[in-house]
């Protein structure tokens, strides 16, 4: 066995997992963002007549 595969069986590698809480709060950084910029987007439009009935 290579000194790789002992490393990666002994978890010491550099191929580890991120912690859970950091994961979940990249994620909801990319929810919030994504709601910003979608709410921005419609006030633009609603503000610019793009949104009105014809």
């Amino acid at each position: 066995m290579s000194e790789d595969e002992q490393q990666a069986d002994s978890g010491r590698g550099p191929a580890r997992r991120a912690p859970v809480w950091l994961v979940l709060g990249v994620v909801a950084s990319a929810l919030v963002v994504c709601c910003c910029s979608a709410l921005i987007g419609l006030a633009v439009s609603w503000s610019a007549g793009l949104l009105g009935s014809r």
